[in-house]
């Protein structure tokens, strides 16, 4: 059973996550962020994750400790249900377009944490959230989660749309990377036999 569950409670926050790796895509998602809810259920629905989120942050502050955390929570779970990652297929990657807008996102479930981030915004804000609060999510993800990801908008204009396209194309490259390989499902897709490390 890949599945998990986390807590992470701070001055700051108070999270808790649960996930199924091999589920249909349900979601029940609260973080008080209601645009960061809608990207949440747009990651459980495409990845086929099954995921529960209930966040309670300093939103009087600003949004960045919830966003934040909730991406640091959701990468931990991800990578406790991973466990040592043996069987899967490890790399994921995705071309998505939503309307005029085209993303990419390329992955490696490589237990070493990396960030490439290619997007830009024209404006500062979409609702209430600031724009440049999606990276802050995705380097907190991929560092919890230690996959080495790469995400790219390679053009379009309109932002909800820029930054949907992200969250879609990162859900199709996890659903891809996360399934378990049949021809090798006993057996930690590396050479060196373990995910991790500096090599």
């Amino acid at each position: 059973m890949r599945q998990a569950s986390v807590e992470r409670n701070t001055g700051e926050t108070s999270i808790k996550i649960s996930l199924d790796l091999d589920g249909t895509g349900k979601y029940d998602i609260s973080t008080g962020i209601g645009f960061l809810d809608h990207m949440l259920e747009q990651l459980s629905r495409h990845s086929l994750l099954d995921l529960t989120v209930r966040a309670e942050g300093d939103l009087h502050i600003d949004f960045h400790h919830t966003t934040e955390d909730t991406g640091i929570a959701i990468g931990e779970a991800v990578s406790q249900a991973l466990g040592n990652r043996a069987g899967i297929t490890r790399f994921g990657s995705a071309i998505i377009p939503m309307d005029e807008t085209l993303s990419r996102v390329s992955l490696d479930l490589s237990n070493r944490p990396y960030l490439i981030w290619k997007v830009d915004f024209t404006k500062p804000k979409l609702g209430d959230m600031d724009t440049e609060l999606f990276k802050e999510w995705f380097q907190a993800f991929a560092q919890s989660a230690g996959m080495t990801l790469h995400v790219e908008n390679l053009y379009g204009d309109n932002n909800h749309h820029i930054v949907e396209s992200c969250f879609k194309a990162l859900a199709r490259s996890l659903r891809e990377a996360i399934t378990i390989d049949l021809r090798k499902s006993d057996a930690v897709p590396s050479t060196k036999g373990v995910l991790g490390g500096s090599l």
